[in-house]
């Protein structure tokens, strides 16, 4: 049976990218910082789909914690088929006003971390000429929304250039590029959310399925929900003073 990673693997959408995989009978490792959520997972998801889960107890931030997810996916005996780029975080404070200490740990998490794991497991990848890689990314990415949009931004156009270099191999990597999905994401990053409509909220199990099936379909680019194909055509499309004062608005309602 082939094996997924997910990092951030105990909510939200790592928590259904893993649900699907194991639906899918996927063994899996699990990666988040909680020692108990991961085992709790790692227990109901191997109950309900009969599926090996080991779980991997890592704080994306610390080098050296990091190294040791970096050491399982370059693996070649225990292989990595599938790898989901998830763990992240936001900050609810400008750039001017935020603590820099916060500003690099979001770097660590959301830049570092997915580079490091990607060009570790492709690595192993590239030798067996298979294997899925998907990038949690956002439509932020398209937007002037602070130092999120900018990491995010990193990832989405790494995949891309990936993309590319990738084509006539078996290997797939894919970004996937969410609006605003019901995670525990918000609530830890202290944004206040309130005045968002709930049209434009997404479930993480729509957005997996919808990642998954693109993925699998060599889409480098997935944009889950209608609202926000139309919103990131304009952000990706639009004029960038246009651009940049949506991306401030977007953070002014937040704070």
């Amino acid at each position: 049976m082939a094996t997924a990673l997910v990092t951030g693997a105990t909510a939200g959408i790592g928590a259904a990218y893993a649900r699907l995989l194991a639906k899918n009978k996927f063994d899996l490792v699990l990666v988040a910082r909680d020692k108990k959520r991961l085992a709790n997972t790692a227990k109901s998801l191997s109950k309900e789909f009969g599926v090996k889960v080991e779980i991997l107890v890592a704080d994306l931030t610390k080098t050296s914690q990091l190294a040791k997810v970096e050491k399982r996916v370059s693996s070649k005996s225990k292989p990595i088929e599938v790898l989901i780029n998830n763990a992240g975080f936001g900050l609810n404070k400008s750039f001017l006003d935020s603590d820099v200490s916060g500003e690099q740990e979001l770097l660590d998490v959301l830049v570092t971390a997915p580079m490091r794991l990607t060009h570790a497991v492709l690595a192993v990848m590239k030798s067996r000429n298979s294997g899925t890689v998907v990038n949690v990314s956002s439509v932020a990415s398209w937007i002037a929304g602070g130092t999120y949009s900018a990491a995010k931004s990193y990832l989405t156009v790494l995949t891309e250039s990936l993309h590319t270099e990738l084509r006539g191999t078996n290997i797939k990597i894919s970004a996937l590029c969410p609006g605003f999905t019901r995670t525990e994401f918000h609530q830890r990053g202290k944004m206040k959310m309130n005045g968002l409509p709930n049209f434009m909220w997404l479930t993480a199990e729509k957005v997996v399925t919808k990642s998954w099936q693109d993925a699998k379909a060599g889409k480098v680019i997935s944009v889950p929900g209608w609202q926000y194909l139309i919103l990131s055509s304009i952000s990706r499309f639009g004029p960038r003073p246009l651009v940049r004062r949506m991306g401030m608005k977007v953070r002014k309602k937040q704070r």
